[in-house]
């Protein structure tokens, strides 16, 4: 079973959950408060405002009880993916490094976006060949992924970049970068690649109902 972890203020939970079925998972919402059940095979952490983004967007969320089990669980081998809001928790909580922090524009952002597949060699891009070309949507106020520049090296060195913000040609450049990234990172993995955290809705472009199915292969990481 996926688990889809609710906070007060998520509002893409019921969306990762359907997305997640049509997929043929069983996936269940979880609220933080009643702790990560014992027959989890999978956690999603997904986007919306949880505790209205007091002090800083995930950061409140990131401390609820229920974090801790959920990074038990992460350390055991379980899949953990954070979209959007859920990336800022990831971050926030230590299951990735780096933080998400406001827009360069200064203002919340809803729009599609490309984005370029930069290791397909994790659970979460395996449906992709590296180089490829996805088409995604954003929702965020908070979504510029920050890091210190040696850090960063690092991270593009270990290979741990899932994504970048690129064009529809797939140049990574600073005019398709929506929200200011540092090096137009969209998404990464922890240490071990079974835990992701990416601010492009992988859920909201799975289903043909929303005429684009591209963040499929992404939610198919559960399956690995």
């Amino acid at each position: 079973m996926i688990a889809v972890i609710q906070f007060g203020g998520s509002n893409c939970d019921r969306d990762s959950v359907q997305a997640l079925e049509s997929l043929g998972f069983d996936a269940e919402l979880v609220w933080h408060e009643d702790g990560l059940p014992s027959d989890v095979d999978g956690i999603m952490l997904p986007g919306g405002f949880s505790y209205g983004d007091y002090l800083r967007a995930g950061a409140m969320a990131a401390r609820s009880p229920v974090m801790a089990d959920i990074r038990a669980a992460a350390a055991d081998g379980t899949p953990v993916l954070g979209v959007c809001n859920g990336a800022q928790i990831g971050c926030e909580s230590a299951l990735t490094p780096g933080a998400f922090t406001t827009n360069e524009s200064a203002r919340f952002q809803c729009e599609h976006v490309y984005l370029r597949v930069e290791n397909a060699e994790t659970p979460w891009t395996s449906h992709y060949e590296a180089g490829d070309v996805v088409e995604l949507p954003i929702a965020h106020g908070e979504g510029r992924y920050e890091i210190d520049d040696e850090r960063l090296d690092e991270l593009e060195a270990e290979d741990r970049v899932l994504f970048k913000y690129c064009d529809e040609d797939g140049a990574v450049t600073p005019e398709a970068n929506p929200n200011g990234s540092k090096h137009n990172v969209a998404g990464i993995v922890g240490e071990d690649d079974h835990i992701a955290v990416m601010m492009p809705h992988p859920e909201r472009a799975s289903l043909e109902d929303l005429g684009r199915t591209d963040g499929e292969g992404v939610l198919e990481g559960f399956a690995q």
